[in-house]
């Protein structure tokens, strides 16, 4: 049976049509489903008794539930979420540490089931990517995390960051289809200057999105600055090189005028010298950006680990100095499964021995 999420508004109008229907119930139909968040026909109490059967009989909705929740001391809370077919996925509740900014709540969505990147330093890249998330399956991890947020602070969610499980560039119909729901004013009317699209780098789709002239922002999870290093811990920059990415984000900036950010976790050892720095320095300056310096959260599957303060100190201080815009994001979650995939690898893990 089809899930009734997956037509689009004109398509739910003729099969109205179809089956003796008024069009208008479609409309009726698609607030109940995107603006209202209906899990069952039964919920949908404007529609008459023949016609909620009549959709019941051909299609159903396939809500994701909430499998497990780990709270963290500093009010992270993470969450595993379980699709219709079993599979789990991750999403994650920020609230914001200062209380000048105590309204900033955001979630941390999946856009796959698993990962095909297997970056070395993430628990995610360690897993079979099973399958890509459709629209409503993301979807329904704001509205779970917007719950959360709402239950928990009295706040409703403020934005949204596209940096949970999966590559959102490699699934990228559904990923944009997902942001059209939650900005639309029939669905949950977000800002797209509100939500961030993370990838790892695929330069073709970096390209796509200028030419499809998205509102929302761009982040690349970058981690070193030459080839070298990152083909050792990235395995996409084999066929994505920084010269191809670095083009890529400049074909993006100049069709849509939005600034990218470059993440960059400073690894113990191996990306956190000021030649590091210097390299970094240097990407940068082929397309107006920001740098987020990130807090490691340690995987059992890697050995890396966090640079110390005083190089992370330097490093920062070195880009400061020529005018590069950074900011230090410290680690949240950390006395709970807080890197992207611990989690749902613990669930499943649980599920495989009982």
């Amino acid at each position: 049976m089809e899930d009734i999420r997956k037509l689009t508004p004109t398509q739910l109008k003729d099969w109205l049509a179809q089956h003796g229907e008024q069009g208008f119930r479609a409309k009726q139909i698609q607030e109940w489903l995107w603006k209202k968040s209906a899990v069952s026909f039964d919920q949908m109490t404007n529609l008459s008794m023949p016609t909620r059967e009549l959709l019941k009989t051909h299609f159903e909705i396939r809500p994701l539930t909430v499998n497990q929740e780990q709270r963290s001391s500093d009010g992270t809370i993470k969450s595993s979420f379980r699709l219709f077919d079993g599979n789990l996925v991750e999403g994650v509740l920020i609230p914001a540490l200062r209380n000048d900014d105590q309204d900033r709540m955001t979630a941390c969505v999946s856009s796959q089931v698993g990962c095909s990147l297997t970056c070395k330093f993430c628990a995610t890249g360690y897993m079979d990517r099973k399958r890509n998330l459709d629209a409503a399956e993301i979807y329904d991890q704001v509205v779970a995390i917007d719950r959360q947020a709402k239950q928990n602070y009295d706040v409703p969610l403020s934005n949204i960051v596209y940096m949970g499980m999966g590559e959102p560039l490699l699934n990228y119909k559904n990923v944009l289809e997902s942001v059209d729901r939650i900005t639309s004013p029939a669905g949950l009317g977000m800002s797209p200057k509100r939500i961030t699209v993370s990838t790892a780098g695929i330069a073709k789709m970096i390209r796509q999105l200028g030419d499809d002239a998205v509102k929302f922002n761009l982040a690349l999870s970058l981690h070193a600055a030459n080839d070298v290093k990152r083909d050792q811990i990235m395995p996409i920059n084999e066929s994505n090189t920084l010269q191809a990415l670095g083009d890529a984000l400049n074909y993006f900036y100049k069709k849509t005028g939005t600034r990218v950010t470059f993440e960059y976790i400073l690894f113990y050892n191996f990306n956190d010298t000021l030649q590091d720095a210097q390299e970094l320095w240097k990407f940068t300056k082929r397309v107006p950006a920001k740098i987020n310096i990130i807090e490691y959260n340690p995987i059992a599957e890697a050995n890396f680990k966090n640079t110390d303060p005083q190089t992370l100190d330097k490093f920062a201080g070195f880009l400061d100095s020529k005018g590069v815009t950074v900011n230090v994001r410290r680690s949240r979650g950390k006395d709970i499964d807080a890197a992207c995939g611990q989690l749902a690898g613990k669930d499943k893990a649980a599920q495989s021995t009982t």
